[in-house]
């Protein structure tokens, strides 16, 4: 196992880790979401968000994983954390860095890693989202790009993590200011008892703490007014018209010693989110410098409301242009200002410009109206950095006046403009980044160093949001980027689909007549063939089915990648399934000299299957062996029993595959340059083979060496169930010696003069059977209105109106909606039969027509049995 070297950053990047706050952290559900999404996506059963610390790696997020952190030695992504870069493992067994891994050999197993690296703070690698399979897989370059999508998700996710625990920390200190506030400040719940005082009312009033707590605040007050406090707050709650609460008072307050204190008592109730009192704020101003301690007050009082409404209500305050307008007004309120701007930084290459979110109406004339109208739509920005605007959104200066129209900064301005007294500008930055600024102008209160200080809580405030309102759109976007991306995804199969349909059809029906009329040919009784005219129809057949069969693979494929396969999983007796393919290709094996050797295994093993679907994987590995063994070579077929499953393996005497070249062995259309041979295929066998076993939860593997053959085996899942009874097949019906001499009218609704040709052979064979072809089916529906026929074969795409169309005519006329229609159409794709059915069509056979299943059909809907001519 190959050790992660450590990066030439791991301060700076553990500073970053450490500053995100985020180790140890309770499970999110935002997390969890964004895992689930990536297991979903790539289809994979592990997925995490894993940060890398010093000694350790841990999990924010273990999607499929029980375990929240394993050592830093034997992690995965500290290798991409130490390349800063995504780290792609397709198969760790190949992989020197990885193979002798403990994850690999033991639990989770992993097979296949791509973790791609999370760069939340300062462009730094604190650790990766990655996903994890217990099977090699490929991963594309599209496939590479989505993970990096979806990583930079967490990257906001973390991004929202830091955020809220700044905003908590925030909270905190604002709560610090009822504490260490330098006003007298008592809490009062609804029936009048102090529930909290803070240390400048104690040292006021003369009291400790514990003498007050739980206490009645008219002990506050002088005896001749203390009875009416409860009734204030009474009446109050009541709905009645306040008297002292949310107005204030000029009062005096009882001290401890027994003296009076003048004071201005102000009670504010503190409503919850549903404007419900929970509790009231009394505020005691000592009125000895009274005009100071009340503007103060009410200051505290608008920002302490302003900094809460922006932390507790912030996600609400995000949607439209209600966050600036918020922030806007707050500060004219604050300031005492006429006027007042927010906006946005935003680089470019020269200098920063300024997008205006907010501003107070300025205009004078209907042309700088229009001009404010751009400026709060965001269609114009400002650039020019020699402004008092400019100077602070283009260099981050702090610009203050009470004299603009003197200020060495100041631009001109043009007549009518309002005039301006003074003003304030001041950036936001978030860490060193200024990220926005706010502006006011005609301020009542004195600019200076004492406002800023005080409007320091205000500007954080403004950091933060203006934060979080950037990551949300930039979230939306990118989540609309992944929705567009599934969507033309969606397109792209469903294009897929159309093409692999009509190419389908187009092939299928000149098929139809190859492989039809070969099987006429062979199969002729009145005019029988040479031997050499034998020979040669069959290899027409044989070729004609050859190229069905590879048809069939491109559709398979193309069905097991859109997920639209289905299996029926059921116990199957391993050797009779062994034997149906053996049987299958008995000629084969035969014609090319091969023989066939089997290992014994006990007869009742059982595995947990789909029978068509393991057959087929028989048949495409034997098939293989046969096209690719020695000349007269062997092959052999083994079972054998692995914990809970049964491995079965095939063996041939080939060339053999070199080790490097073995990982090609399953992708589609890769046929290890066998194409320049005359072995025939299609290069995409074994990957629908690895497709159909994976989804039966097995396992497939090769293994081959130059000059000493090839095994590939494949496993199954073990079933533990008792042998079922063997299905028995329904008997025949027998041919009554007293047949029915009733001649049976078929009507053949065909375009294709070949197909119409084909069927005219095919029916020839029956002498009961009078058939009639047409060739659309206006013209069908016009016979069948003077003679209906006892059944119908159609075709579905017939010139004029299709043979749904007609089905639909028919089932509408009521002399004809007893008459079964078989439709008969090189539309072979599953959904086509399961719309055909659906449709209406008694049966829906495929083309190229299989003869025998045609005439098991006719015998199905006839109503009596047909005799075919010996």
């Amino acid at each position: 196992m190959q050790a992660t070297e450590t990066p030439d950053n791991e301060t700076q990047r553990l500073a970053a880790l450490h500053a995100l706050q985020v180790l140890d952290t309770p499970l999110d559900t935002a997390f969890e979401r964004m895992t689930q999404l990536a297991r979903d996506l790539f289809d994979v059963p592990i997925a995490l968000v894993s940060l890398v610390d010093q000694e350790r790696q841990w999990f924010k997020s273990h999607q499929g994983l029980d375990t929240c952190e394993t050592s830093r030695e034997v992690s995965f992504c500290a290798h991409a954390i130490a390349l800063d870069a995504p780290l792609v493992i397709e198969d760790t067994l190949h992989d020197e860095r990885f193979r002798d891994n403990p994850l690999v050999g033991d639990l989770p197993h992993i097979r296949f890693y791509a973790g791609y690296p999370l760069r939340p703070l300062n462009g730094m690698p604190v650790g990766t989202l990655c996903i994890i399979d217990r099977q090699p897989r490929v991963f594309s370059e599209r496939d590479l790009m989505l993970l990096g999508s979806l990583a930079g998700q967490v990257e906001e996710l973390l991004h929202q993590h830091k955020l809220q625990v700044d905003l908590t920390h925030t909270a905190r200190r604002f709560e610090a200011l009822f504490n260490k506030s330098a006003t007298a400040k008592i809490r009062i719940d609804h029936a009048g008892l102090i529930i909290g005082i803070n240390p400048f009312a104690l040292n006021l009033l003369g009291y400790e703490e514990s003498e007050l707590l739980g206490k009645n605040v008219a002990v506050l007050t002088p005896p001749d007014i203390s009875s009416q406090h409860d009734s204030f707050i009474a009446r109050y709650i009541a709905g009645h018209e306040p008297k002292v609460i949310g107005r204030g008072r000029e009062v005096e307050a009882l001290h401890k010693e027994g003296g009076y204190i003048p004071v201005h008592l102000a009670i504010n109730a503190i409503h919850d989110d549903h404007g419900k009192v929970v509790e009231f704020l009394g505020v005691l101003t000592d009125l000895t410098d009274v005009y100071n301690a009340n503007r103060r007050m009410r200051k505290e009082q608008n920002l302490l409301k302003v900094l809460h409404q922006g932390v507790t209500d912030y996600q609400a305050l995000m949607s439209g242009k209600r966050l600036w307008t918020f922030l806007m007004e707050a500060l004219r309120d604050l300031t005492d200002s006429d006027y007042a701007l927010i906006g946005e930084v935003m680089p470019t290459t020269t200098t920063n410009a300024l997008k205006i979110h907010a501003i107070t109406d300025l205009s004078w004339s209907e042309e700088s109206r229009h001009l404010m109208e751009r400026l709060r739509s965001g269609d114009m920005t400002l650039t020019n950095p020699k402004s008092l605007l400019g100077r602070v959104f283009a260099f981050g200066e702090v610009i203050m006046t009470d004299d603009v129209y003197s200020h060495v900064k100041r631009g001109g301005f043009p007549p009518g403009h309002p005039p301006l007294h003074n003003y304030l500008g001041v950036p936001i930055f978030s860490g060193e980044r200024l990220i926005g600024m706010f502006a006011i102008a005609n301020s009542k209160q004195p600019l200076n160093q004492a406002l800023l200080d005080w409007l320091q809580p205000f500007t954080d405030t403004c950091a933060l949001l203006i934060n979080l309102y950037s990551q949300m759109a930039e979230r939306e976007e990118v989540t609309k980027d992944l929705a567009n991306a599934r969507d033309q995804a969606e397109i792209a199969n469903q294009a897929k689909s159309e093409f692999l349909s009509s190419m389908s059809h187009e092939l299928r029906t000149p098929l139809n007549a190859i492989i039809g009329f070969s099987q006429l040919l062979a199969k002729g009784r009145r005019d029988p063939l040479t031997e050499k005219q034998q020979r040669q129809v069959t290899q027409i057949e044989k070729s004609g089915l050859h190229l069905l069969s590879l048809i069939n693979e491109v559709l398979d494929l193309a069905k097991i990648e859109a997920g639209h396969l289905t299996l029926s999983i059921e116990a199957i007796v391993v050797a009779n399934v062994i034997d149906d393919a053996c049987s299958t290709l008995e000629a084969n094996i035969e014609a090319a000299g091969i023989t066939l050797l089997r290992t014994p295994h006990p007869p009742h093993w059982q595995v947990s299957a789909d029978y068509t679907r393991t057959k087929q994987v028989l048949l495409n590995l034997l098939s293989n062996a046969i096209k690719y063994n020695s000349h007269y070579g062997t092959i052999e077929i083994a079972v054998t029993q692995e914990s809970d499953e049964l491995c079965i393996s095939v063996t041939d005497l080939g060339k053999g595959i070199a080790a490097e070249r073995l990982h090609e062995l399953f992708e589609p259309f890769n046929r290890l340059d066998a194409e320049q041979s005359t072995t025939e295929g299609t290069g995409i066998g074994l990957a629908i083979t690895r497709e159909l076993i994976g989804r039966m939860q097995g396992r497939i593997g090769v293994e081959s060496a130059p000059g000493e053959g090839s095994t590939f085996w494949f496993t199954l899942p073990i079933n533990e169930q008792s042998l079922p009874q063997e299905n028995m097949l329904p008997s025949e019906v027998a041919e009554t010696a007293n047949e029915t001499e009733h001649i049976f009218q078929l009507l053949y609704i065909e375009d294709n003069p070949t197909n119409q040709r084909l069927m005219d052979d095919i029916i020839e064979d029956y002498p009961n059977i009078d058939l009639q072809t047409v060739s659309s089916a206006e013209l069908g529906l016009e016979i069948m209105s003077h003679s209906p026929p006892d059944l119908v074969l159609m075709d579905i795409h017939l010139p004029g109106m299709n043979g749904y169309q007609a089905l639909a005519e028919m089932q509408k006329t009521p002399a004809l909606q007893h008459i079964n229609v078989i439709a008969l159409s090189a539309n072979a794709m599953d959904r086509d039969l399961r719309y055909g059915l659906a449709a209406g069509f008694a049966d829906y056979l495929t083309k190229p027509i299989d003869i025998e299943k045609l005439s098991r059909t006719l015998r199905q809907f006839l109503p009596a049995v047909l005799r075919k001519v010996p």
